[in-house]
């Protein structure tokens, strides 16, 4: 038999399988409340809007366009509309500044490709989006805790770079809302990342896959928005936002986008001529039909949905979870992150959950980079209704007080 080990690229040896994607094959059990994936409610799709889009597209001359082969940029049109949308926060550019992907987490792979040499280092929140850190991996890098705090210098980041043979190429962050822990950066720290990116002279990735998703508080710019204020053009910035369709129209035609300088585009484009050419099409113009004639009505219609889901969870917790547990109480997107007591193990209570209880979460130890923290979890609450959240979480608050009464 072939060694096949023997003949992959080193590379190979970072990827793993993602433990969001296989816990998502739980969906499929019916008796399992699950708060593990990260996905919108199917329930809330504008099926209807992508039926009339694709009947139109295929009953007008447009269809041959929508089913050839297109430029790698993507189609003009919906970078047109991106960048119109994006000028409302702030991001103000041209569609020349837009580049389409195969869904956000293309974006990511691009980017960890373009910016990452092996042992380069990357800045990474603890914890972060594990879709990012399996994107990056392959790029065989080092990961430094990104600090906002001010507790870290710029020379400590190049130093600990520089002692595993490399140079500090980026930071990596959700700055709204993030997955896994619904937080969001304030308004200093967005300008401490800034000031730290100019010190390092580093690039700052932005991921914004849930910057629509706010269900109170106030909006905050963007980091790109802050960086084109203060440079006073995209041209001048180091930011590179990252978007996605995924969140409010729907996941299932993998369309997302980059906003960034034209030199950064450029090379975003060759890296896509050399990979798959061109994301869909027909696609593209799918997206572009249904959010020229009603985004800011899906928009609203899901804010309503989630944030009642959200509040239900936030109260079932303040209800049901023992009081030496913590959470976060985001103000959007689609994650609540659970701190348990130190020595309480988040893999091992989820096979319990799993067995006993019949609910679903994520484990959190698989969000840090180094593997640590694993008394925590990520919970989802945009799939379940209010009744579903108020069941899971009362039979998980009881399962953890078990076993924290277990362990005393």
């Amino acid at each position: 038999m072939l060694d096949w080990e023997q003949i992959f690229a080193t590379r190979s040896s970072r990827m793993r399988a993602s433990e969001i994607r296989e816990l998502l094959k739980l969906l499929d059990q019916p008796d399992i409340i699950s708060f593990a994936g990260g996905i919108p409610d199917p329930a809330l799709f504008p099926d209807v809007a992508f039926k009339e889009a694709y009947s139109d597209i295929f009953s007008s001359a447009q269809v041959g366009a929508a089913l050839q082969y297109s430029v790698s940029e993507g189609y003009k049109p919906l970078r047109e509309w991106i960048a119109s949308d994006v000028a409302k926060i702030g991001i103000d550019c041209t569609p020349d500044n837009v580049f389409i992907t195969s869904g956000s987490q293309q974006a990511l792979d691009y980017l960890g490709k373009l910016f990452l040499s092996p042992n380069d280092t990357a800045l990474v929140t603890w914890p972060t989006y594990l879709g990012a850190l399996s994107a990056f991996n392959a790029y065989e890098p080092n990961y430094d805790q990104l600090s906002l705090n001010g507790n870290r210098t710029p020379e400590a980041y190049r130093d600990t770079a520089a002692k595993t043979g490399g140079a500090v190429k980026f930071a990596y962050l959700s700055a709204d809302f993030s997955n896994p822990t619904g937080e969001t950066v304030d308004l200093a720290g967005r300008e401490k990342l800034l000031a730290l990116a100019d010190e390092l002279d580093i690039a700052i990735l932005e991921d914004a896959a849930y910057q629509h998703l706010r269900y109170d508080g106030e909006a905050i710019p963007p980091i790109m928005a802050l960086d084109i204020a203060r440079r006073g053009g995209i041209e001048n910035t180091r930011t590179i936002y990252s978007g996605s369709f995924s969140k409010t129209l729907a996941p299932g035609l993998r369309v997302g986008f980059v906003v960034a300088a034209m030199p950064v585009i450029r090379k975003l484009v060759l890296m896509k001529q050399a990979a798959d050419l061109h994301s869909s099409t027909i696609n593209q113009i799918a997206i572009e039909h249904v959010a020229s004639r009603g985004f800011d009505a899906q928009v609203a219609k899901i804010r309503s949905v989630y944030s009642k889901r959200r509040d239900a969870m936030l109260a079932a917790l303040d209800k049901y979870m023992p009081k030496t547990a913590t959470w976060t109480r985001p103000e959007g997107g689609m994650f609540v992150w659970v701190t348990l007591p130190e020595g309480m193990d988040g893999a091992e209570l989820l096979a319990k959950s799993i067995a006993t209880e019949k609910v679903a979460f994520v484990p959190g130890r698989a969000f840090y980079a180094d593997g640590s923290n694993a008394n925590t979890l990520r919970m989802s609450f945009s799939c379940a209704d209010e009744a579903m959240i108020d069941e899971g979480i009362k039979r998980l608050g009881r399962l953890i007080s078990n076993a924290i009464r277990a362990a005393a």
